[in-house]
């Protein structure tokens, strides 16, 4: 299928921002061997968008006009995957991959043609076609190694200089094929600190509960993504305004309070500087940040004892009812509801010298306290420390080893003997 488009806007190499020095040692290593075999070979998508904003890219992709197989013996140490969109996986040392597809046609995407089932077949294309296929302008810019120059064919690098995420095409037609490209267009505006396009925004706007039509699991995974990113207090802003939000989380009401709003802000921007510091945070722990304000709400939460009354079971059983839809395993909803009970337990001694023995030997603490000390910072408490809750979950408690450091010997087989038996093992004494 041709496409007839404009000429791209070509920016040589002094006239942009991209240097060599800034892509990956193997990304470079492809791309040059591309080139060497006598094949386009092209840096595409979020890489060119990251670089040209000065930021590190965590994938760089590759298009060039080799087919798959072409890849597969141009590359040994590289792979096929997929079945509709044949990708080649490259494989270095230290499990790098770096991600190599052959440039394809609009038709696969179809911008402008009927809303019917896409074909399953590979169609390659060119970079003009390859461009209008993908999500956003900023995402859909080249950038090519022979000449170091990138080529706009959508308006990317305007957008780019603007602060502007806009769809490329219709966005109403591109949400109706793919509702989860709203979600990229809001994470990418609360990445950059950027503002969405009007029309792309209205047609956000007036579509949200098309996400429904997505796969449980592809909704959470996307969610996921905004959750841990570092801009999920800025994602949540945009996915209030949107609607999105409440399409997630429907149990809210559709008018939230300004006060449930603040603190839901405030306490994902607390989140979202701890995980920038380095700090890993479990995703239970950033879903029980979400619930927190329509907890309190709930259940009076502070004000209620948790033993008595039922609330715990109250608690456990709304929390699992409500995120049924996303399709979140039974053991993380299990820990989602112990943060939010166990709130009001750790406000009732935080004033206190020393936390209660019984409170601390919990296998609970060490995230329900990180918890609670988010949602103190968030209400104008102290500053949290640097935390790392990123734990494997075993079911069983941690306990500290005995003997202080006493450290068992290599290779030694011999018995523990009974304390204050000499010579004795497990009570019966030595010939």
């Amino acid at each position: 299928m041709s496409v007839d488009l404009p000429p791209p806007k070509i920016i040589p190499r002094d006239q942009h921002p991209i240097s060599r020095k800034s892509i990956d040692r193997e990304a470079l290593k492809v791309l040059y061997r591309l080139r060497d075999a006598g094949f386009s070979a092209y840096l595409v998508g979020g890489g060119v968008r990251d670089l040209y904003l000065g930021k590190t890219p965590k994938d760089f992709d590759i298009s060039t006009d080799a087919h798959p197989g072409q890849l597969r013996k141009l590359f040994r140490n590289s792979r096929i995957i997929g079945r509709r969109f044949r990708l080649v996986q490259v494989f270095f040392h230290g499990n790098k991959i770096v991600e190599v597809s052959t440039l394809r046609c609009q038709s696969e995407f179809d911008i402008d043609g009927p809303d019917e089932v896409l074909a399953a077949n590979n169609t390659f294309g060119t970079v003009a076609e390859d461009s209008l296929r993908r999500d956003l302008t900023i995402n859909a810019l080249f950038y090519e190694i022979e000449n170091q120059t990138v080529i706009d064919h959508v308006g990317g690098v305007e957008d780019l200089l603007n602060g502007l995420v806009r769809m490329v095409g219709d966005p109403v037609r591109r949400i109706r094929r793919d509702p989860v490209r709203m979600m990229r267009a809001i994470r990418h505006a609360a990445r950059n600190d950027f503002k969405i396009e009007e029309e792309t925004w209205r047609a956000i706007k007036a579509n949200p509960d098309a996400l429904l039509m997505c796969p449980d699991s592809r909704l959470r995974d996307e969610l996921l993504k905004d959750l841990k990113d570092g801009a999920s207090a800025r994602w949540v802003s945009l996915a209030l305004d949107c609607g999105i939000f409440h399409t997630f989380f429907p149990f809210y009401s559709k008018e939230i309070s300004a006060e449930s709003r603040k603190l839901l802000v405030s306490c994902l921007a607390v989140a979202d500087r701890l995980q920038l510091a380095g700090g890993r945070l479990p995703e239970s722990f950033l879903f029980a940040l979400l619930l927190l304000p329509w907890a309190l709400q709930e259940f009076d939460l502070l004000n209620t004892p948790v033993k008595g009354g039922g609330l715990n079971r109250k608690v456990r059983d709304k929390v699992s009812q409500n995120l049924k839809h996303l399709n979140i395993k039974r053991a993380q909803k299990e820990a989602i509801a112990t943060l939010l009970l166990n709130l009001p337990v750790f406000i009732a001694n935080s004033a206190k010298e020393n936390w209660p023995v019984w409170l601390s030997k919990k296998s609970y603490f060490k995230e329900g306290l990180s918890f609670f000390q988010v949602y103190q910072e968030s209400t104008g408490g102290p500053v949290v420390k640097a935390v790392n809750l990123d734990l494997p979950r075993s079911g069983k408690k941690l306990t500290k080893p005995s003997g202080r450091g006493r450290k068992k010997s290599k290779g030694s087989r011999t018995p523990a003997f009974a304390k204050g038996t000499r010579g004795g093992v497990f009570g019966f004494k030595k010939k």
